[in-house]
């Protein structure tokens, strides 16, 4: 196709027009190929973000850009694999813990995942805190951790959906990120091309969350379904809040740190049990959907207490420590955390004030995590994977006047400083008591939207 060609695509999508297969496809591959400029790409991205997409040209886009590289091929694994994304977060720590835990059930678990950009955490940057650990793994390793082990997570190779990375590239200059028809064919192209049978997605809202409202999140929610339905995979979608982070920690080796205390149900000061309890109880409900799905519990209710057990007696932590050690981590962490990296400087938050915690605001504890060097400003960005946040507190805590309610760790004083006052102005007490927030909202299936 001739530029020509790609103009009155782009022109048709500003104006409102649906595009065919075909027009999707010559649009991606012409870009893969070098024969659209990024500023072309960019007017048509911007055009899809102000007009939409059909659920038929989602999944079109979707499965062009699983075209533009290689599928995985994981038919020589035996069983039903299975495999969990979050559309981001803070605080959200579950694949450290679900993983392993999921494995230990008798479940592949194929896991390919990303990077933190911005106030969300990425998978990838908290296992590279653990020492020696490997995310890059090539798709005969990948496939032989599955087997051996049944659970495999590395970062995306440049053969697995190539389009949606340079795509990326350009929504995150082009504010453009934030389009539900791109968040879901970009998410929806690395899961089908990873090669896992079924995929349980995460899809958050919330003040912490891309889809802000619980509306948004259930259609962007009802379009990755509807996408994984026509490339023929079992897809479902947990609506879950993220009004507050999800776990205490925030910031890499922190973060592991609260997945070991999690699978080993040892914590280490019994102050901050009270913020374990949301992200056991959703690894357990996340984990007894896949178990279901895996066709190996009869529902999700047996799965939930299947899986509790194996968390209870050890089975889970002894996974993660085969997980860690199949990927060259150092497995003494498990018994030593101490061995991760560790910030030089602390500072607690000290409430001003009695009363209740009325609100944490998640985007901002992510923005304070930034601020700390624990998370990026723009991709490629290095970080400092032993600065962060343990919080003390969570909505609807009762607070005494100078009582900590968050620590803060960072590598430089004046990190900690900038640290500190933005997690103060990020977390509110006021004198009435207040419920914490529902932590799941529903589910979406094939058959739509279920609230539980």
């Amino acid at each position: 196709m001739n530029r020509t060609g790609y103009l009155d695509i782009i022109a048709r999508k500003r104006d409102g027009k649906e595009l065919s297969a075909a027009e999707i496809e010559a649009m991606i591959a012409g870009y893969t190929g070098g024969d659209i400029p990024d500023y072309q790409m960019a007017a048509w991205l911007m055009a899809i973000a102000i007009r939409g997409m059909s659920l038929e040209e989602c999944a079109a886009m979707t499965l062009a850009m699983v075209k533009s590289g290689s599928v995985m091929d994981l038919s020589s694994v035996p069983g039903v694999k299975v495999d969990k994304h979050s559309t981001g977060g803070v605080a959200d720590t579950t694949t450290l813990i679900l993983g392993p835990l999921v494995a230990a059930a008798g479940v592949p678990v194929a896991k390919m995942s990303g990077r933190g950009l911005g106030f969300t955490g990425g998978t990838i940057d908290k296992l590279e805190a653990i020492p020696g650990f490997r995310t890059s793994l090539t798709q005969e390793e990948f496939i032989r951790g599955l087997k051996r082990i049944k659970i495999a997570i590395s970062s995306p190779t440049t053969a697995i959906a190539p389009a949606d990375g340079m795509i990326y590239a350009l929504r995150d200059v082009t504010a453009t990120v934030e389009s539900i028809p791109l968040i879901a064919a970009s998410v929806m192209s690395k899961k089908i091309a990873a090669g896992a049978d079924k995929i349980l997605l995460d899809v958050k809202t919330g003040t912490g969350a891309f889809m802000s409202s619980p509306a948004a999140a259930i259609e962007l929610a009802r379009t990755m379904v509807e996408i994984g339905r026509r490339a023929g995979k079992e897809v479902k979608a947990l609506i879950t809040s993220m009004e507050e982070p999800l776990g205490r920690a925030i910031g890499n080796s922190l973060e592991v740190r609260e997945a070991l205390e999690v699978l080993s149900g040892q914590v280490l000061d019994p102050e901050l049990s009270l913020g374990m309890e949301p992200l056991r109880h959703l690894c357990l409900v996340l984990g007894a959907h896949l178990v279901t799905m895996a066709g190996i519990s009869a529902s999700h209710a047996e799965g939930y207490e299947k899986l509790s057990r194996i968390l209870d007696d050890g089975l889970a932590l002894a996974k993660f420590e085969e997980f860690v050690a199949n990927q060259g981590g150092d497995t003494r962490i498990i018994q030593n955390p101490a061995l991760l990296p560790a910030a030089p400087f602390c500072a607690d938050v000290l409430s001003d004030s009695e009363g209740y915690v009325s609100a944490i605001d998640a985007r901002r504890i992510g923005q304070a995590a930034v601020i700390l060097g624990a998370g990026r400003r723009i991709k490629g960005e290095k970080i400092d994977l032993a600065a962060g946040i343990i919080l003390k507190c969570r909505i609807g805590s009762k607070v005494r006047q100078g009582q900590t309610i968050a620590t803060i760790y960072a590598s430089a004083q004046n990190k900690l400083d900038a640290g500190v006052e933005a997690v103060r102005q990020a977390i509110a007490i006021g004198a009435e008591e207040v419920q914490p927030p529902t932590l799941i909202l529903g589910l979406v299936d094939e058959f739509g939207f279920h609230s539980v």
